[in-house]
C-alpha cells in the first residue's frame, strides 16, 4: 500500500514490516558460527510479530546459495557490517564521554538493552506508539533490562518529536550520540532536511550522528525495483517501491556539512574490508557511492 500523509503502522505492516525484516536478518546472523554480531532478542521479537516470511528469513529458510541477494553468507555479512557500524558508533561515543543517546525510528533495535552502556548513560528511543508499545512489552516478558536509563518516546517523526523528546527528559545542553539507521530512504527529501535541522538544533557541540550515506544517483526507479524484487523473493507482501522516496535530495554528507557538522563517510567496500569480508562486486550497481556516515557537531562560529 502506497504511503499517505499521516499514515501509521505497526511491526507487521508498511514501514514497520521492514523493521521486522531487518531484525530477522540480525537473528539469522546471530545464529551463524562465530558471528560478528549477537542480538539475543531479535529472534524472539520476530516470532512475536508473527510475519511468516520474516520467521523463515530468521531461520535461513529463504537462503539460496550463490544467489546475489539471497546467499546466506552474503546476507549475514551485509547485516553484520551494518549493525556493527552503529554498535561501534555508540561504543566510541561513550568512550569519548557522551552519556546521552537517541535512536530515531528505533523499530526492533535492541541496542538500549544489549549494549554495555556506562554508568550515567541515558538512551531515548523514538518511534510510532504501536511499535514501541509492542517492543517494550515483549522485551519485558523476556526479562531484558537496560544498563542505561531508558526512555521510550512514542511519537511520529513527522510530528513535533523534538518537544516530545525534551518532555521525556532529553537535555539539549548535553552532547548527544544520534543514530538514524535505515531511515532516510523512507523520508521525502524535505523531511530528511527537516530531520537534520531538528537534530542540529538539539545538539550541543561535540554531539555525534551516524546514518547511511546514500548515493543519490543510485536512488532511481531501477534501484528501487531491484530491492523490492529481493523483498518479494523472501516472501514479503510489502512492495518497497510504495514505501521509498526516491526523488532528488541533498546527500546527508553535503547537507550536514552545510549545517556545521564534520562529516566522514566510510564507503561500503571499506566497511566490508574492515571485518575481513569481500564486497560482492555484482552489487556495485546498487550501492554506487553509498556507505556509512558519521559526523561530529562543531561549535558555531
Amino acid at each position: 500500500m502506497a504511503r499517505t500523509e499521516g499514515d501509521s503502522w505497526d511491526l507487521a505492516t508498511s514501514v514497520g514490516a521492514t523493521a521486522t525484516g531487518v531484525a530477522a536478518s540480525r537473528a539469522l546472523a546471530t545464529k551463524q558460527p562465530d558471528p560478528l554480531i549477537i542480538d539475543p532478542y531479535a529472534d524472539a521479537l520476530v516470532r512475536a510479530v508473527g510475519l511468516e516470511h520474516s520467521i523463515r528469513l530468521a531461520d535461513g529458510e529463504v537462503c539460496v546459495d550463490g544467489d546475489p541477494m539471497l546467499d546466506r553468507q552474503r546476507m549475514c555479512e551485509q547485516i553484520a557490517v551494518r549493525t556493527r557500524f552503529f554498535d561501534d558508533f555508540f561504543t566510541a561515543s561513550t568512550q569519548a564521554g557522551i552519556r546521552q543517546a537517541v535512536i530515531l525510528a528505533s523499530g526492533l533495535d535492541t541496542r538500549a538493552y544489549r549494549l554495555p552502556w556506562p554508568a550515567g548513560s541515558v538512551v531515548f528511543e523514538v518511534d510510532q506508539p504501536a511499535v514501541l508499545q509492542f517492543k517494550t512489552r515483549k522485551l519485558t516478558e523476556l526479562g531484558a533490562t537496560s544498563a542505561a536509563q531508558h526512555h521510550v518516546v512514542p511519537v511520529d517523526l513527522r510530528d513535533d518529536w523534538p518537544s516530545a523528546l525534551r518532555d521525556n527528559g532529553f537535555d539539549p545542553q548535553a552532547a548527544t550520540a544520534w543514530i538514524a539507521e535505515g531511515l532516510l530512504i523512507y523520508l521525502p527529501p524535505e523531511a530528511q532536511d527537516r530531520l537534520f535541522d531538528n537534530i542540529t538544533a538539539l545538539s550541543a557541540p561535540g554531539s555525534r550522528l551516524a546514518t547511511e550515506h546514500m548515493d543519490t544517483v543510485m536512488l532511481s526507479r531501477d534501484w528501487s525495483q531491484r530491492v523490492s524484487e529481493w523483498s518479494k523473493k523472501v516472501g514479503s507482501e510489502v512492495d518497497l517501491m510504495d514505501l521509498f522516496y526516491t526523488g532528488e535530495r541533498a546527500t546527508a554528507r553535503d547537507y550536514l556539512a552545510s549545517k556545521g557538522w564534520d562529516v566522514t563517510v566510510q564507503p561500503t567496500r571499506a566497511a566490508y574490508a574492515a571485518h575481513g569480508f569481500t564486497f560482492p562486486e555484482e552489487l556495485a550497481d546498487i550501492t554506487g557511492d553509498s556507505g556509512y556516515l558519521s559526523a561530529t557537531y562543531k561549535a558555531p562560529n
